[in-house]
């Protein structure tokens, strides 16, 4: 063997190099995360963006004793809808179309059950007049769990989806609260709190796709 430095190996000088240049991905930028730089030691790393993740909102609703949940399943839903098929204390409902789901919500909600309504923006606003009709003047206190499509707190918004979801529910009077990540699921016991006060529907926004 050829020495270096001391007695060092020719091997152990390979090894040193290659570790000192060593660069080490960080697991956010692996998995696509993108978001404020953290430094760690001498390099930088992405930090991770807080998620949605669907078992923390099964929870809130079992806590919250929701026996069926009327749905139009959709890409953004997906990982939702595929857990909660899995919870025994909860019955899925699934519709054709989302102007049907107040109708299901009320004759279940008469029948003594409790029931949310888990659709998409887009659908709330086909759904109009069945929440005016069957909602807001039935005094239906039932929560709306809806995908915010085009939301952005980032600024600009170009999906008019996500530009007309809330003027939409403050001209129906609606009162709503907005979920981004699960440190903000307790909003979802808030929205059942507020429907059972007022005996009006009441709209939880979830403003992230489920990760």
């Amino acid at each position: 063997m050829i020495g270096f430095q001391g007695g060092e190996t020719s091997r152990g000088v390979v090894l040193r190099t290659f570790l000192a240049n060593l660069t080490v991905p960080c697991a956010a930028h692996i998995i696509g995360h993108t978001g404020s730089p953290e430094a760690v030691g001498e390099r930088t790393f992405p930090m991770l963006e807080p998620a949605l993740t669907p078992r923390p909102v099964i929870e809130e609703l079992t806590k919250n004793g929701v026996s069926h949940v009327i749905c139009l399943p959709d890409s953004e839903t997906n990982y939702l809808y595929e857990q909660m098929q899995e919870e025994d204390s909860l019955r899925l409902v699934p519709v054709c179309r989302e102007g049907e789901t107040l109708a299901i919500a009320a004759g279940l909600w008469v029948g003594g059950k409790r029931p949310v309504v888990l659709i998409q923006n887009t659908g709330l606003f086909e759904a109009g007049d069945s929440i005016r009709g069957l909602g807001v003047d039935v005094n239906l206190p039932v929560v709306l769990i809806i995908g915010y499509r085009g939301w952005t707190r980032h600024g600009k918004t170009p999906d008019s989806a996500g530009r007309i979801t809330e003027p939409t529910l403050n001209a129906w009077g609606i009162s709503y609260f907005l979920v981004e990540t699960d440190d903000d699921i307790g909003r979802l016991s808030l929205s059942f709190e507020e429907a059972e006060r007022t005996n009006r529907p009441v709209a939880c926004l979830m403003g992230a796709e489920y990760a």
